[in-house]
């Protein structure tokens, strides 16, 4: 049987690490939790889990610092999973089931959104396909800004796990809101990095575009008043995003 690494990068995370480490008994055979310093009871949880190595560092960016938390694993194999996700009994299962014939290759994890309360089944957040379950070895987490991915040295062989690994997303609207405005800005420095321009229409015709994408062709409608919400937040995300990078243009002029 194979020895499977945990690894969870935290900001004050104690409305949800006690369920997302929960979910790891039994799984893993460690859990290295990467700390920017939290000023909540995010530690003390997880000094409760004597599997946790808690380990604290100055913020880096995403990219750097799972780079890091990575660095710290022990194990051959790591599970790479945020603090506001958690396993479900058949993923639990399929872990369980791989770990004991020996993991080869990347796994494929499908995730499921509890939005506010409600399960998302459409809206293009479902399914979510994440590569979580993956070599230490030659492998790097690339991305300067946001939406990290995986980089591997050499053509992986890719498993699909059945079962869904729950992600307990937002809490409420406003902490939709103020999180997707964040990205969108982080998004558009990264494309102002890269040198890329928009027209003054560009913002809201893309917004119109992200809602009828959302909530009509990957049938938001369907999942009843959350589905608008997901779409008309991530639609007013868009127009912020485009004209963040308007704004960064003309600043630099």
């Amino acid at each position: 049987m194979d020895k499977l690494s945990g690894v969870i990068i935290t900001l004050n995370e104690e409305r949800n690490i006690e369920r997302c480490l929960s979910s790891l008994v039994g799984i893993v055979d460690e859990v290295i939790v990467l700390d920017s310093f939290s000023t909540d009871h995010t530690e003390k949880i997880c000094q409760q889990f004597d599997f946790v190595r808690f380990e604290k560092r100055n913020w880096e960016g995403y990219s750097k610092s799972k780079n890091y938390a990575n660095s710290l694993a022990t194990h051959p194999y790591i599970f790479s999973i945020d603090a506001d996700e958690a396993v479900s009994e058949e993923l639990k299962f399929a872990l369980l089931s791989e770990k004991e014939k020996g993991f080869s290759g990347i796994y494929v994890i499908n995730r499921k959104t509890n939005y506010c309360g409600t399960w998302i089944h459409h809206s293009g957040w479902y399914p979510d396909l994440k590569v979580r379950v993956f070599p230490k070895d030659n492998t790097k987490w690339i991305g300067e800004f946001v939406h990290e991915e995986l980089e591997f040295t050499s053509p992986q062989k890719e498993t699909l796990l059945q079962g869904d690994l729950h992600h307990y997303s937002y809490y409420d609207y406003h902490d939709h809101r103020s999180r997707a405005d964040k990205y969108s800005i982080l998004t558009a420095q990264k494309m102002f990095a890269k040198g890329k321009k928009v027209s003054f229409l560009k913002p809201y015709l893309s917004a119109l575009g992200r809602f009828v994408s959302m909530y009509v062709i990957k049938l938001g409608f369907l999942d009843g008043h959350a589905g608008w919400k997901i779409a008309t937040i991530s639609a007013q995300s868009n127009i912020l995003k485009y004209n963040e990078l308007r704004r960064l243009h003309k600043e630099n002029a």
